[in-house]
């Protein structure tokens, strides 16, 4: 599993011309998914986005996550994190979670996030979608969740 995080002062995602969903300062999270991810594990990078101290506190420094600054959250699927870059000019998406596995993750790193904090918003899986951020700083984050079977040979 794998998270792009985006300290913004606004972002939204549309398909089609709709609006899928819009905030104001806060997160934007990309979200992908690589094959045999545990989704026992999805709580633990809700946690991660979450409490990620991103935001500054009143001397400036980034000492602050989410809840505490005061924003949303826009989570959008993003099966492109999960490409494999390290040969040639073309990515490969061997190692990306099945479209199935993949929506399954998705739904509950957004179940998990709902859970924990009053403003999230959402993507949607499979769309073509267009994200629209202004990113604050500019202030990026790669998380990358570790599989069980990365923590067992470790």
């Amino acid at each position: 599993m794998i998270a792009l995080l985006q300290r913004v002062v606004r972002a939204r995602v549309e398909a089609g011309g709709e609006r899928l969903g819009a905030i104001g300062a806060g997160t934007l999270a990309l979200a992908g998914f690589h094959a045999g991810d545990d989704p026992a594990r999805v709580p633990r990078l809700a946690e991660r986005i979450l409490g990620l101290r991103m935001f500054a506190d009143e001397d400036g420094r980034m000492n602050r996550a989410l809840a505490e600054a005061g924003g949303g959250l826009l989570l959008v699927p993003q099966f492109t994190l999960a490409a494999d870059t390290t040969r040639g000019a073309r990515p490969s998406f061997d190692a990306a979670a099945p479209a199935g596995e993949a929506r399954a993750l998705f739904e509950a790193l957004c179940a998990a996030c709902r859970e924990r904090h009053p403003e999230v918003q959402t993507g949607r899986f499979g769309a073509d979608m267009r994200v629209e951020l202004v990113n604050d700083g500019p202030v990026t984050f790669a998380l990358e969740m570790p599989s069980a079977k990365d923590i067992l040979n470790s």
